[in-house]
């Protein structure tokens, strides 16, 4: 039997509701300083003098690595559960943001903040995520949008609290507060109870329990009566030999299953791609989150490089942005529950209109354009919410693990490449207009593939007729209970 289908019921409420607020609050936590990233990118530039292409793959790497290590932070769930991984990705992200505070360079900074951070984030958006689809069924749109908006929550007050914390401590200071406020993640992980063990302590207590079936016959096959020591010693040695030889043709035997089954879940994976309307939103998602996250990193240093906050003492663009990805997380996940909205259309039009919003930045002529943009670019970013439904709408519940993690490394890939490609830009030619229409250019493009896919006829191939123990074995190769885990976040 599948672990799907032991899986208990989702309770849609009770100590739900305590998980969702965990979730909520571990993610406001851990995502905060990553999410308002834009605050430090100038005061690195500052400290440092590197370029700005160079300095920009700290905040991509922080976005993207999360989302890069996404399967595996799933298994990772999947095996320990959700509370140790709580655990394990708060100590990650307290450590990574001070180890920061010390960083004499910026590669320092880039293994420091990008990769511990950024994989201490994604540790923990997999374990939030999952023990909330657990928890939950008719309402989970809902519950996974509270605890998403937990991360654009972070990134609106910590986008305050840093630029605070800079002018009163310094920038190391700063890192060193953060980092003392992440290490609250681990008292999160305390509402977090399981509804059924986590598979590596069911493979411990199968491990015991053979054991112990082994200790049981070795005794029952020795010879109690015997008088002469060494007939009892000739009595013992060929089981020995035999549980030796027993061992090690089991141990072969498991790496060839293993590696079997290894090779088929990635053949699964990559026959998915044939599907017409999944390769189309991969495209889309990668040019959007190539797109999408330079703005939220660079839009900060564009309004203070043009001298547009010069007397303006008002909100910070990050702020803003972070406000509008709260609020957009929130409706648009409320919105995926309607059975007449096409969850697959809806996220083609955020795409297309944030792309038109990125198209527009270059034109801005003033801080109040720059504000209005931030809070559109923030509201269409809660699309990240629909990434779920999205997929289990385009290749069905059973091959959403598979898919899903396809989608993650296209937008883990487009994250980090985002700042880094307009930082060169900038570098060459002093400006970030090419950059912003090129991105824009690129999301809009995205959209209409993706559009195009969805509404055009697709031809209907029957599928091939698995028969024999092959077919089989793929179907259980696809059955995981990682189907409701990560989706990404912005």
């Amino acid at each position: 039997m599948s672990s799907l289908a032991a899986r208990p019921p989702a309770l849609d409420g009770g100590w739900g509701w305590a998980v969702v607020a965990s979730g909520f609050l571990a993610l406001l936590l851990g995502y905060g300083s990553p999410q308002s990233v834009g605050i430090l990118y100038p005061e690195w530039l500052l400290a440092f003098g590197e370029g700005k292409a160079t300095t920009a793959w700290v905040g991509s790497l922080v976005a993207g690595v999360g989302l890069v290590v996404g399967p595996v932070c799933s298994v990772c769930v999947v095996n320990f559960g959700a509370r140790p991984v709580t655990v394990f990705s708060g100590v990650m992200v307290a450590g990574g943001l001070m180890l920061s505070s010390f960083a004499p360079n910026i590669p320092f900074l880039i293994f420091s903040y990008g990769i511990v951070v950024g994989v201490g984030v994604g540790l923990l958006y997999a374990a939030t995520i999952t023990i909330t689809c657990l928890y939950f069924d008719k309402r989970k749109g809902l519950a996974l949008g509270i605890i998403n908006t937990g991360t654009s929550m972070g990134g609106f007050l910590y986008a305050t609290l840093q630029s605070e914390l800079i002018e009163l401590l310094g920038l190391d200071g700063c890192l060193l507060v953060i980092g003392a406020l992440a290490l609250n993640v681990v008292a999160c992980a305390g509402p977090m109870r399981p509804l059924n063990p986590p598979r590596y302590y069911l493979k411990q207590r199968a491990a015991i329990l053979e054991q112990q079936r082994l200790q049981e016959e070795e005794l029952s096959n020795q010879k109690p009566l015997a008088k002469d020591q060494v007939i009892a010693m000739e009595t013992k040695e060929p089981l020995v030999r035999r549980r030796m030889l027993f061992c090690c043709s089991a141990f072969v035997k498991m790496i060839k299953i293993k590696t079997r089954q290894y090779v088929q879940c990635l053949s699964s994976m990559l026959s998915l791609l044939q599907d017409r309307v999944l390769m189309a939103l991969c495209i889309s998602l990668f040019f959007y989150s190539l797109g999408n996250s330079p703005p939220q990193l660079f839009l900060e240093d564009l309004a203070q490089s043009s001298g547009l906050t010069e007397g303006i003492t008002s909100i910070s663009l990050v702020s803003l942005s972070s406000i509008g990805g709260g609020v957009g997380k929130l409706c648009l996940g409320i919105m995926a529950d309607v059975p007449q909205v096409n969850s697959v259309l809806l996220y083609a039009l955020t795409v297309g209109v944030s792309g038109l919003a990125v198209l527009l930045i270059p034109l801005t002529s003033s801080y109040l354009d720059l504000q209005v943009l931030s809070v559109v670019l923030g509201f269409l970013g809660g699309n990240w919410t629909l990434t779920p439904y999205v997929t289990s709408q385009v290749v069905g519940a059973e091959k959403l693990a598979e898919a899903h993690g396809i989608l993650l490394f296209f937008g883990g890939a487009g994250l980090m490449l985002g700042p880094p490609v307009v930082g060169c830009f900038y570098d060459f030619c002093q400006s970030y207009d090419v950059a912003f229409f090129i991105s824009g250019g690129g999301m809009m493009l995205g959209s209409v593939v993706l559009v195009l896919a969805a509404i055009l006829p697709q031809p209907q191939t029957p599928p091939p007729a698995a028969s024999g123990p092959e077919g089989a074995e793929l179907i259980s190769c696809t059955v995981t209970t990682v189907t409701e885990t990560t989706s990404p976040v912005s």
